[in-house]
């Protein structure tokens, strides 16, 4: 994984600490945005969970063991999505994983220019409930997601959730 610099995005409301003035000025050791690219095929959804998981580990970021297995849920949810979805038009996928002083945000883009909405749960199929349960999760943690167009015509699903400390 390469390093991509630091930056900002979405993070949950209510204001940093940073603007309440109760940390020090710049970064956290463990900031910064992360990019990898995988081929859309099935074996990249476990692979992207674990490189996630092991990033977040090596970075020393200070996620609870409930928000760390939330947000491997929603990656493997997203790529999954990617690859059973998207990888006739894009056979190539990106997740990106973005850490602030107060937030996780991962991300999968693919080229397919189809943008998903998260639909409430038809109780007579077996499938189709990734979207809703990245929502649910996303919401749950205090956190929100979107889908995006990206300047090439694909997309972009990513879920921000706030960073709480593990206790």
């Amino acid at each position: 994984m390469d390093d991509h610099g630091r930056g900002g995005g979405p993070r949950p409301p209510g204001g940093t600490a940073a603007e309440l003035g109760t940390r020090p000025p710049g970064p956290a050791p463990y900031e910064g945005v992360w990019r990898f690219t995988a081929p859309a095929v099935d074996a990249s959804v476990p692979q992207a969970r674990h490189a996630v998981r092991d990033l977040l580990r090596r970075q020393g970021v200070p996620a609870s063991d409930d928000l760390v297995h939330g947000l491997l849920l929603i990656v493997s949810e997203l790529v999954t999505n990617a690859v059973r979805h998207a990888a006739v038009l894009s056979p190539m996928l990106a997740v990106e994983v973005a850490v602030g002083p107060e937030w996780l945000r991962v991300s999968v883009e693919d080229n397919h220019p189809y943008r998903p909405s998260a639909l409430e749960a038809d109780h007579g199929r077996t499938g189709g409930r990734g979207l809703l349960l990245v929502r649910e999760i996303a919401r749950e943690a205090g956190g929100v997601c979107d889908v995006e167009h990206t300047a090439s015509g694909g997309k972009v699903i990513w879920a921000a959730l706030p960073l709480t400390p593990a206790r």
